[in-house]
């Protein structure tokens, strides 16, 4: 399996942070140094993402297969019981990891496989329009993001305050999503499967985990967080004013919301007699 690229920062616990769809690990720059202040911070491109290589023959990856490649990242690494912060994709890659080795806590920020059955209509048509438009377009919709209302236009649907973006962040999230080689395989991977609240091997996910969707989330709309599949045990805390990426819309309330779900477990885990 190739290796994963991934970008270490600070000290402390660690922190491994799992990406979306068509994204990269830069995605998390805008509140890793509030992380890094109190984790040592793992920041991974998932394969076919970013920098790191797609799993070999592979025309359809699910989250489990995802998950997999960054345990194995995490044996490498000598890592054993991480925190975990996952957006998008990367939630529901947290879940599956946690549902394969221990963790110590999960923050999950709009995850996707909440839905009833299959991927919502809605959401095949809007990532597939994303895909190609950043594909084939990238030089128009690098042009037009220099321009506040062309940053609406492009990442309205993620983004809950893309004005206020700069320009670098979005023409960086444009370039990023239409380069990934790995997009179709995921897309295709989460395509007829969803989240459930024991996930595969059948092992019970008894960690924390704390669930967070911004208010301005267009992408996850309200059909598509049912909720009742994830772990009994979860919290559900707002992000408001937040989109789907909701680190670039609100970097301190994202790294504050990590931080105390992981402190809270930290503080649980010390109260039972179960911390290292």
């Amino acid at each position: 399996m190739p290796p994963l690229a991934i970008t270490r920062s600070g000290t402390g616990e660690p922190l491994v942070l799992l990406h979306g769809l068509g994204s990269s690990r830069q995605a998390w720059d805008p509140i890793l140094p509030a992380l890094a202040a109190r984790f040592h911070v793992i920041a991974v491109d998932l394969p076919g993402f970013g920098d790191s290589a797609p799993l070999p023959g592979a025309g359809e990856v699910p989250p489990a297969a995802l998950a997999q490649s960054v345990a194995d990242l995490l044996d490498d690494l000598g890592v054993s019981t991480p925190h975990l912060a996952g957006n998008s994709l990367g939630g529901w890659v947290a879940l599956e990891l946690a549902a394969r080795r221990p963790v110590a806590s999960l923050t999950l920020l709009s995850p996707p496989g909440l839905w009833r059955r299959n991927v919502p209509l809605y959401d095949r048509i809007s990532l597939r329009a994303s895909r190609w438009l950043a594909r084939h377009a990238t030089g128009l919709l690098s042009r037009l993001v220099t321009f506040r209302l062309g940053r609406v236009l492009v990442l309205g649907q993620t983004h809950g305050h893309p004005m206020r973006l700069s320009a670098g962040y979005a023409r960086a999230a444009v370039e990023t999503l239409g380069r990934c080689p790995g997009f179709d395989a995921a897309m295709a991977g989460t395509a007829r499967r969803r989240i459930l609240a024991v996930l595969p091997p059948g092992t019970p996910i008894t960690a924390p985990v704390t669930l967070a969707f911004g208010s301005r989330d267009r992408l996850l709309l309200r059909g598509s967080r049912r909720t009742g599949q994830l772990p009994p045990q979860t919290r559900t805390e707002a992000l408001p004013g937040c989109g789907h990426v909701p680190m670039a819309d609100d970097p301190a309330a994202v790294a504050a919301l990590i931080t105390r779900t992981a402190t809270q477990a930290t503080r649980t885990a010390v109260a039972d007699g179960t911390s290292a």
